[in-house]
C-alpha cells in the first residue's frame, strides 16, 4: 500500500466550486454516507451567511439550499440516509432532506428555553443527537434527543430527552460521537475540559467516564487509535493535545501528547504555521494528522506521534485566503477544503493539476469569533470506575 504520506503529498486539485453571487466563508463540510453510487454524492458545506449549501461532489455545483436562520453552527449527515443536520442560535438542532428541493426542514428538534446551540453531533446509528449550549446564567448543557424518524414524526417537533449540566462551567464548543459505539460520547469546552460520556448510564455522574483537561478552549476534539480508544483535542490558541484512554485502569499516564502552542514548535519546511483547522485519524494506516494552514491559503499535514508533530507536505496553489474547513473521505482518500475566499476545492492524489485563477481574498466580516480563556495547570482529573 502506498504510504499514506506519499497520497497526502501527490494530493492536486480536481475540481473548484463554481461562484455564487454573495461571497462568504466556507465554515464547515460534510459528505453523504449513504451508499447511493448511482446518485453521486452529496457535499453539505456550512457558509457564514447562515446558508447550508448542498454540492455535487464530483462536480461541485450547487444544487440547493437551505436556511437556517438565525445563525447555524455545524453541518452533519446522517450515516445511512441523505439528511442533513445542524444546530441552531434558535434553541434548535434542524435537518433537511438534502435530496429535495423544499427550505423547510423535515425535523426541528427543540431545546429548552433561552439554550442557544453552538456545537452539535449525532451518533453512529442515527439514533440520538447531543448539542452543546452556549453559558446562560450559571448553566451550559449537553441537550439529548431520539433522532429516530417515522412516516409520524416527519414534520412535527422533538422535544429533549434531558440534558447533562453538572461537567462543564463554560460554553460548550464541541461535540463529537465515537465513531462506532454509539453510547460514547466527548465533550470540549471553553472552560478548558474535555469530558467522555457513556450515555448507557442511569444518570450524568455514572455516564462521565473521565475528564481530561486541555488547559485551554478547545476548538476541535476528535477520536482515534485502534478502536478508537484515543481522543485528542485542538484550542483556540493553537494548542493541541492527545490522550490514551486505554489506560484508565491503569497506571499509565493518560496524556500521549500535549503542547501549548503548535506554532512555536512545529518544523514547516519552507513556510510557517499560522493556525491550526483539526485532525483526521487514518483508520487504514493507524495514524493521526493534524491540519493546518496559512492566512494566504496554504495547508499543511503534520503527523502525531508521542514524540510530537512533524510536517509531511503543504498544499499550495488553491486557497487565496484562510482555511476554515476540510472533510477527508477514506474511500477514495480525497480531499474537501473550504475557506475565507468562499472557495470550494476537491483533491485527490495523482490528479493532474489542472490551471486556475486564484480568488482574492474577500473582505468579509465574519459572525465565527473564537474565544479564550485563562485556566488552570491540572493536566487531567481521572474519574476511576467503582
Amino acid at each position: 500500500m502506498e504510504k499514506i504520506e506519499e497520497q497526502f503529498a501527490n494530493l492536486n486539485i480536481v475540481k473548484r466550486s463554481s461562484g455564487t453571487e454573495e461571497p462568504t466563508y466556507l465554515l464547515g463540510i460534510d459528505t453523504s454516507k449513504a451508499v447511493q453510487a448511482e446518485k453521486g454524492s452529496l457535499v453539505a458545506v456550512l457558509c457564514s451567511n447562515g446558508l447550508i449549501r448542498i454540492y455535487d461532489k464530483e462536480k461541485l455545483n450547487v444544487l440547493r439550499e437551505f436556511s437556517g436562520n438565525p445563525g447555524l453552527n455545524g453541518v452533519r449527515f446522517a450515516n445511512c440516509c441523505d439528511i442533513v443536520y445542524s444546530s441552531c442560535t434558535d434553541s434548535t438542532v434542524k435537518c433537511w432532506d438534502a435530496r429535495l428541493a423544499s427550505e423547510k426542514p423535515v425535523q426541528l428538534f427543540k431545546g429548552y428555553p433561552s439554550n442557544i446551540f453552538i456545537s452539535f453531533d449525532i451518533n453512529c446509528n442515527d439514533h440520538v443527537i447531543c448539542a452543546g449550549t452556549e453559558k446562560i446564567d450559571d448553566d451550559a448543557l449537553l441537550v439529548f434527543w431520539d433522532a429516530r424518524m417515522n412516516s409520524q414524526d416527519l414534520s412535527t417537533t422533538k422535544d429533549p430527552l434531558g440534558a447533562y449540566s453538572e461537567t462543564h462551567s463554560d460554553d460548550i464548543t464541541q461535540v463529537c460521537f465515537h465513531p462506532s459505539n454509539p453510547n460514547m460520547v466527548v465533550s470540549g469546552s471553553t472552560d478548558g475540559l474535555v469530558n467522555v460520556f457513556d450515555i448507557s448510564a442511569d444518570n450524568e455522574e455514572d455516564a462521565l467516564v473521565t475528564t481530561c483537561n486541555s488547559v485551554s478552549s478547545v476548538s476541535y476534539i476528535g477520536w482515534s487509535g485502534k478502536d478508537y480508544k484515543q481522543i485528542y483535542c485542538i484550542t483556540h490558541d493553537e494548542g493541541f493535545c492527545w490522550w490514551d484512554l486505554n489506560h484508565l485502569d491503569t497506571d499509565e499516564p493518560l496524556t500521549r501528547l500535549h503542547i501549548q502552542d503548535v506554532r512555536e514548535v512545529i518544523h514547516v519546511k519552507g513556510g510557517i504555521l499560522d493556525y491550526l483547522i483539526g485532525g483526521l485519524y487514518h483508520e487504514k494506516m493507524d495514524k493521526l494528522f493534524i491540519v493546518g494552514g496559512t492566512n494566504t491559503g496554504i495547508i499543511h499535514l503534520m503527523s502525531c506521534t508521542t514524540s510530537g508533530l512533524m510536517h509531511v507536505t503543504s498544499l499550495k496553489g488553491g486557497h487565496a485566503a484562510t482555511v476554515r474547513s476540510f472533510c477527508w473521505n477514506m474511500q477514495d482518500d480525497s480531499l474537501l477544503t473550504g475557506g475565507e475566499d468562499a472557495q470550494l476545492l476537491l483533491w485527490k492524489p495523482g490528479a493532474i493539476e489542472k490551471t486556475f485563477t486564484k480568488k482574492d481574498s474577500m473582505k468579509i466580516s465574519s459572525s465565527v469569533y473564537q474565544r479564550i480563556r485563562n485556566h488552570s495547570n491540572d493536566s487531567y482529573k481521572r474519574r476511576k470506575k467503582q
